[in-house]
């Protein structure tokens, strides 16, 4: 049976100098109570320490959630993010050249995960040739503290490409709505997967542990199979949340069947967005409909 955790238990699983890959894409999937846990566990005992950071897009509501959390001096010695841009309390440390950081490209960083997941050196690309992530140029380095190169360039079949190292995964903390009792874990109510197996599979494939956030745990055997998103044999703990406030469905809104495709249906009711008349086709509907 998969061990249960409260956020703070979970908190205490993790150690110094750990690699965190954290779950998530701006408010959504966000392993809120446990973010937190961590960040209240450095306060109080300045523990864990040296922390490197690992995410795609940066989980945050601009303030003060998500990895906002866990940016405090000595809790963090290294961050490689596809976005930063909602986590402003990492981004000063990083500025301020009191972290290593790195800001590699969003997409690559899915790539890197499930690569690391499959066991592989890491991704060849030619995503991010003559940008600032080529090792020519910046490397994807923000800061001056940041010296060893996770890029180099290679040539293959005569042409060049980036090649980025894989991710060094030591605990992935992610999210979902409901585990059974051994560990399998669906995601009915979150509006997005993202890379959540891969992040799972990284981290064991590493030899390391997986932490998932939940509303609930039910008995064995009473989930629907095709439902599962992240098999058990890749969970370590379960956390349930039970704060509705740090398991909202995003950081706007608390819970709209809408988001997961079954308004109207399931007995959930009909939301008022559903009953406006429909957006008028311009470029911006084109986008959000692709």
């Amino acid at each position: 049976m998969v061990t249960k955790l409260t956020p703070e238990q979970a908190a205490d699983w993790i150690e110094d100098g750990d690699a965190v890959l954290l779950g998530g894409f701006i408010g959504s999937v966000v392993p809120e109570a446990i973010e937190r846990a961590i960040g209240e566990r450095f306060s109080q005992t300045k523990s864990p320490r040296d922390l490197t950071l690992l995410f795609a897009a940066g989980q945050g509501d601009g303030q003060a959630r998500a990895i906002n959390h866990l940016a405090q001096l000595g809790l963090v010695a290294r961050a490689i993010g596809g976005h930063w841009g909602l986590v402003p309390k990492l981004q000063q440390l990083a500025v301020d050249n009191l972290i290593e950081g790195y800001n590699l490209p969003q997409g690559i960083i899915s790539h890197l995960l499930r690569d690391t997941a499959a066991g592989k050196p890491g991704t060849l690309s030619k995503v991010g040739l003559g940008t600032f992530v080529d090792p020519r140029i910046e490397g994807g380095k923000i800061n001056s503290i940041t010296k060893n190169d996770w890029v180099e360039v290679v040539q293959l079949a005569g042409e060049e490409h980036l090649f980025y190292h894989r991710l060094p995964v030591t605990v992935s903390i992610l999210r979902g709505t409901t585990a059974d009792e051994n560990g399998n874990i669906t995601m009915e109510d979150e509006c997005l997967v993202v890379e959540s197996l891969a992040a799972a599979q990284a981290a064991k494939n590493n030899g390391g542990k997986v932490i998932v956030q939940v509303k609930r745990v039910v008995a064995a055997g009473s989930l629907d199979p095709h439902a599962v998103k992240i098999p058990g044999i890749f969970v370590d703990a379960v956390v349930v949340c039970d704060d509705p406030q740090e398991h909202m469905q995003t950081f706007a809104t608390m819970m709209n069947p809408e988001f997961v495709g079954r308004a109207g249906c399931l007995g959930d009711p009909v939301t008022i967005s559903s009953q406006k008349e429909p957006l008028p086709l311009d470029a911006k509907t084109i986008i959000a409909r692709r």
